[in-house]
């Protein structure tokens, strides 16, 4: 089937503080889109200001969905949130709009578009092994027992090369396996328009910097500690985002204000940095990237290739 022939979706990913809020706004201006959340901390409702969750006025200037929708106390994973954006992509279709995904999460994005593989749960045992492993030992096993997976993983890469190595022991299948046998993905089933927005370093540095700053004037300690009244598990999710463990830490009396601002901003920064390599090197290669940063010439220029051919419908 002709793409142009499929339902539009479009995609404004990449790393935070790069501008993907105010280049959906503006395609907002021109278009009916309803913008969809795509970013892992910004489900939660409990972190309005950490998370950069766009506030009520923008919110009110198209439909947001997948904002703020999920209790601190849950942990939100990948898989249920592709089928909650699943559910809202068809909804935005259904009503004529232009379903507009927003956010930073690489592996949401993939989640939704390739679809979940069906991995069986790991056993408990294996993965306790293996997570008791150093790395440069759960490297070498790997490359002896899953020599794909540990040649395109990086040896220091301790999330990644512990995964492989659990589910190859565990289901006796290497990862590669299961991911040719992806089930659920809508990608193939859209005119995708993706724009990936990968600006300068150095821009992106100081704008996260900024960004924290701009966090902790305008209410995020108050939100921190709203979330410390309610003695969650610390390793749920939204107690690990960026932010909370060091303001928590001043907040204890572990670090001082400026040792606690500058840890944020260094937390922002590395965060920032893991995003930009991810869809610098695994978002597809055809999927346009934006590597200068957005003024308001470009970002004209940007929503008229999102937009079309919306416009002309």
């Amino acid at each position: 089937m002709n793409t142009a022939d499929l339902p539009p979706l479009a995609l404004i990913a990449g790393p935070t503080a790069s501008g993907k809020t105010a280049l959906a706004l503006a395609l907002a201006e021109v278009a009916d889109v309803t913008i969809i959340n795509a970013d892992s901390a910004q489900v939660y409702r409990d972190l309005r200001i950490l998370s950069a969750r766009p506030d009520e006025i923008d919110m009110s200037r198209a439909p947001h969905r997948l904002f703020g929708y999920v209790d601190g106390a849950e942990a939100c994973s990948a898989a249920r949130w592709a089928t909650d954006a699943r559910t809202e992509v068809a909804r935005a279709h259904e009503t004529g709009r232009l379903p507009v995904l927003v956010g930073g999460t690489g592996l949401y994005i993939r989640t939704l578009l390739n679809g979940i593989a069906p991995i069986p749960d790991i056993d408990p045992n294996v993965r306790a092994a293996v997570r008791g492993m150093a790395v440069d030992a759960a490297y070498v096993a790997l490359k002896r027992e899953d020599r794909e997976s540990a040649a395109r993983l990086a040896p220091a890469d301790t999330t990644r090369v512990q995964r492989a190595l659990e589910v190859v022991r565990s289901t006796g299948r290497p990862l590669g396996y299961w991911h040719e046998r992806r089930t659920g993905g809508i990608g193939s089933q859209m005119e995708l328009r993706p724009l990936v927005l990968t600006p300068p370093r150095e821009w992106l540095v100081q704008r996260s910097d900024a960004r924290f700053v701009g966090m902790i004037e305008s209410g995020s300690i108050d939100e921190v500690e709203r979330l410390l009244m309610r003695r969650l598990d610390p390793d749920l999710p939204v107690m690990r985002a960026i932010g909370v463990r060091e303001i928590s830490a001043w907040l204890h009396g572990d670090l001082t204000r400026a040792e606690m601002v500058q840890a944020g901003r260094l937390a922002t920064r590395q965060y920032a940095k893991r995003q930009y390599t991810w869809f610098r090197h695994q978002a597809p290669e055809a999927w346009p990237r934006v590597e200068a940063a957005l003024t308001p010439y470009l970002i004209e220029r940007l929503v008229k290739r999102l937009a079309e051919p919306a416009l002309s419908c």
